[in-house]
């Protein structure tokens, strides 16, 4: 394992990975003073404030405006690898995040919400079109020698990222940093940061030696680019490997999204694509990241508190994604799953119960806490990775890229439904709301159970014979 190619994948996840998880919880600290902006800008303008409703209706949309840039930039991906390169992509994503930064950077000097919304946007693209880390390894895994037991951790160390995203969102939203009136445009905009960092070293290092060799028949760039990620010059055995894949890729006809939804012996994997990621932002994950403090506020946490009992539940996570990265080999992925979507679901229904019981029994608060830490617990061990990884073992590769685009879709669509609604839903329906999360975690879980194999050390053929 070398320093190149360490360097390289935590660059990626930092200016990738990391920026969509600080995406999510960014807007959960300042969500008040926002409000406030907002409000007072629409009275100087029209000569009055806006109704709880319309202001409720605003801000979510400025929340959930990062999934629906986030839908576009997942289909534009493709487009920017193949004209740019791996390289080339990350570098106009970061330039995205500078013009994001901008735009809401300067929204309040200007008097002008529509530049947040905007910018919420423009990163939302930016995360979408971020191609992951594991790209880098997945051509040079079988080559790691004795450091082969690490490849998935590492493989999967985006996961870790949106992780610590969120949790630096959470630290800089204290009221001793960035969490102070005065100081919002500046939070939403620290952004620009990472993507800057990213935007400087990346042309220090070479191009992806798996998109020099297949995309583009560079065999000299790519024993070149090999040779300096690995340290070594004797590459050619992965060389080798990866012209077979390229003769194998050339003679097999990629299928598309309508192909792969009217394959009929590809019904139950598609299907199984489709329940697995809309499960996993349907599962309630998301209003937990985005509305973390008003969820807080509701179960009875003093004010004055709820900012460190938010960081706390993002160290929580942390500690949950690292357990759940390097136990899914042993553990398998089908348990993971379904252990997590059962914890979310029972989680969610204890808020129900915690809210109901807390003006009786005061300290029934705290237990809403717990059932929070539970519900990013249960998501980060399993359903925060595993449905990726689960897409790639159940299809072979001509249909694969149409399946990552059925879910990847699902994904962000569903994102977007739950960051929209869920203040709407938690005003009418109460405590009650988070039955809706339950319901569909545990029927998820089920489905799970059910009809989705076992895929750990299963070849494509044995899945599909299983599924059959």
């Amino acid at each position: 394992l070398t320093f190149p190619l360490l360097s390289v994948t935590l660059l990626v996840s930092f200016g990738s990975s990391m920026l969509y998880g600080f995406n999510l919880a960014v807007v959960n600290s300042p969500a008040e003073h926002i409000k406030a902006f907002y409000n007072a800008t629409w009275f100087q303008r029209y000569g009055q404030g806006l109704g709880p409703a319309s202001l409720t209706l605003l801000y979510a949309l400025t929340v959930s405006i990062f999934a629906l840039g986030g839908l576009g930039g997942s289909l534009l991906v493709g487009v920017l690898v193949e004209r740019y390169g791996r390289n080339g992509a990350l570098s106009r994503s970061a330039l995205l995040v500078l013009l994001a930064g901008g735009f809401m950077g300067f929204s309040r000097e200007l008097g002008s919400p529509e530049m947040v919304i905007i910018g919420r946007s423009i990163t939302g693209i930016h995360s979408g079109a971020c191609t992951a880390p594991s790209s880098w390894l997945s051509p040079l895994q079988p080559f790691l020698g004795g450091w082969r037991r690490l490849c998935l951790p590492i493989g999967s160390v985006e996961g870790i990222f949106i992780c610590l995203g969120v949790f630096s969102a959470q630290v800089l939203g204290l009221p001793e940093l960035l969490g102070k009136d005065r100081f919002w445009p500046l939070f939403l905009s620290v952004v620009v940061v990472p993507a800057s960092l990213q935007l400087l070293l990346l042309h220090c290092f070479p191009e992806s030696p798996r998109y020099l060799l297949i995309e583009r028949n560079d065999v000299c760039g790519a024993t070149k680019a090999l040779q300096r990620f690995l340290g070594s010059p004797e590459v050619q055995d992965v060389i080798e490997e990866m012209q077979e894949e390229q003769r194998s890729l050339s003679s097999m006809e990629m299928a598309s999204v309508w192909q792969l939804l009217r394959e009929r012996s590809l019904r139950w994997q598609t299907l199984s694509v489709a329940v697995l990621n809309a499960g996993m932002q349907l599962s309630g994950i998301d209003a937990i990241w985005f509305y973390t403090n008003n969820i807080f506020e509701n179960a009875g946490i003093p004010v004055s508190q709820i900012p460190y009992t938010t960081m706390g539940t993002g160290a929580i996570e942390i500690v949950a994604g690292l357990i759940g990265c390097f136990t899914i080999e042993r553990v398998g992925r089908r348990p993971l799953i379904i252990t997590g979507f059962c914890a979310m679901g029972v989680c969610s229904a204890g808020i129900t119960i915690s809210l109901l019981l807390q003006a009786a029994l005061p300290w029934m608060r705290y237990v809403s806490v717990a059932c929070v830490v539970g519900i990013i617990a249960g998501f980060c061990m399993g359903p925060a990775g595993v449905p990726f990884l689960m897409t790639a073992e159940l299809f072979m590769q001509s249909h694969r890229p149409a399946a990552y685009i059925v879910g990847g879709s699902l994904n962000w669509l569903c994102n977007f439904t739950v960051g929209f609604i869920f203040p709407f839903l938690q005003m009418s329906a109460g405590a009650f709301c988070y039955l809706v999360f339950c319901g569909v975690c545990l029927l998820v879980a089920l489905y799970v159970y059910l009809v989705i194999p076992e895929t750990k050390n299963k070849t494509f053929m044995e899945i599909s014979h299983i599924f059959a």
